[in-house]
């Protein structure tokens, strides 16, 4: 059923344009029908002149210093919040491309135009409306026409060759700063070296002789790692019965080796680099994603048969470091991350490699692999962080990467925001042994334990 609000819309704008009632029946298609080329999304965008709808095609990225510069403008993407309310005022789910929808002034991208027929999202859940293009451009009689898209598939993604890295790494830099390029890749970067206590643990973890004993000295030879394990055993997501006293209990008791030592490795290295002032409005906070892909990514270890699963502790210290490179793209490139987050805030659509990618040249993954590969981290890691957001990739290390993909749309389809919802492939399911809906029943019982997950990442950021 079209919701009133949109119907009305174009009734009343096929009546003016003088077309029979009956001429231009709407269409209604589940979202599965609508060709991608041809499904056309709008934007909410504000400053201090006001609001206005920017519309464009579902398969561009929007490019905001264009759109600003033909409008003079300083246009940025409307809150989270604002969004709702808009949405709660005309009883709908999402907002169509539709200019009339708000009353507010629309700008609308030229090759909307050239459609011979578009799809819109209905304003219901999973329900799509197709319009004949006459009728759309009835529609958008009023709203001024501009050229500000860039179609997605322009942008030369470097999905999956590595090979590449370093170079692309080194090029962005070259274009961005005036540091002089240096062959070593953290003199580049001007990063920190790797934490003492991160070193120490990758000498334990190739160490056969290693025992408790020495995690628990490596651990409580920095006060605030030590205090940060404790606590995380006592949360009551793993009800550990008594009271966790020193590290060695976290370790016998509840947590295990494996987990922390890798849990100790990822906030030592979080630590590494501050967190960015700013972030993308309406994103899921560093820690919090961290927190929700690592226990994600645990959950979903534990539902493969245990003979077809990856390492736990690898793959959970890939699910807390999966968003590293975000941090390095702050640190490197400071003057234009908060225009890579507001043109992130204005295209919800798109994944961020590609906004990332479009302006600065590389991407988070790409750069957060490499320095961990600089720093000597476990390959299953770095293969994990580089090839998370490629469903295709089927190499060395994959099923890091794998498991990482599934976790991070499982949760995206549950609304933590850490970016579009990408379909997960049923080979993807099949290659790691995992049973499509045991995946969920563990991703949804993780969603149950919001609070304590929460909880617990409040912990990572007090650290």
């Amino acid at each position: 059923m079209i919701p009133s609000a949109v119907s009305n819309i174009i009734e009343n704008t096929n009546r003016e344009s003088g077309a029979p009632a009956n001429a231009t029946p709407l269409t209604l298609v589940e979202p599965q029908q609508a060709p991608q080329d041809k499904v056309v999304k709008m934007v909410l965008m504000h400053d201090v002149l006001g609001r206005m709808q920017v519309i464009l095609p579902a398969t561009s990225l929007l490019d905001v210093d264009s759109l600003n510069t033909r409008l003079g403008r300083d246009l940025v993407a409307l809150a989270p919040d604002d969004l709702d309310s808009l949405r709660a005022k005309y009883s709908l789910s999402s907002l169509p491309a539709l200019p009339g929808i708000t009353g507010l002034p629309a700008v609308v991208d030229e090759t909307v135009l050239s459609m011979d027929v578009v799809y819109l999202e209905s304003g219901e859940q999973g329900q799509m409306i197709k319009l004949d293009q006459q009728v759309f451009a009835d529609l958008l009689t009023d709203a001024r026409q501009e050229s500000f898209s860039v179609p997605i598939a322009s942008i030369d993604l470097n999905r999956s060759d590595t090979s590449q890295d370093l170079e692309q790494i080194h090029d962005a830099i070259k274009k961005f700063t005036y540091l002089r390029i240096q062959q070593r890749l953290e003199d580049t970067l001007e990063v920190p070296p790797l934490p003492q206590t991160a070193q120490r643990i990758i000498h334990l973890r190739v160490d056969p002789e290693a025992g408790i004993n020495d995690l628990a000295d490596i651990v409580e030879a920095d006060p605030s790692l030590s205090a940060q394990v404790v606590s995380w055993a006592s949360s009551s997501f793993y009800s550990a019965p008594g009271k966790i006293k020193s590290v060695h209990d976290a370790i016998m008791r509840v947590l295990g080796f494996d987990l922390v030592m890798n849990l100790s490795m990822g906030l030592a290295l979080g630590r590494t680099l501050q967190l960015p002032k700013e972030q993308p409005e309406g994103y899921t906070p560093y820690w919090q994603q961290s927190m929700w892909m690592a226990t994600a990514t645990g959950a979903l270890i534990n539902m493969i048969p245990r003979e077809h699963r990856p390492g736990f502790g690898l793959a959970y210290l890939s699910g807390l470091l999966h968003n590293f490179g975000y941090l390095v793209l702050a640190h490197v490139f400071p003057p234009h991350f908060s225009l890579m987050c507001r043109y992130i805030e204005a295209n919800p659509h798109v994944d961020s490699s590609y906004v990332e990618h479009f302006l600065l040249g590389i991407t988070r993954e790409q750069v957060g692999s490499k320095l961990m590969a600089v720093w000597n981290m476990p390959e299953e890691v770095i293969v994990a962080l580089r090839h998370q957001k490629n469903a295709g990739f089927d190499g060395v290390n994959s099923d890091y990467s794998n498991i990482l993909f599934i976790a991070r749309n499982l949760l995206s389809e549950r609304g933590l925001w850490v970016g579009p919802t990408q379909p997960i492939p049923d080979e993807l399911f099949e290659r790691l042994q995992l049973d499509p809906e045991k995946a969920n029943e563990a991703i949804d019982e993780l969603i149950a334990a919001k609070d304590e997950i929460l909880k617990m990442a409040g912990m990572l950021e007090e650290g």
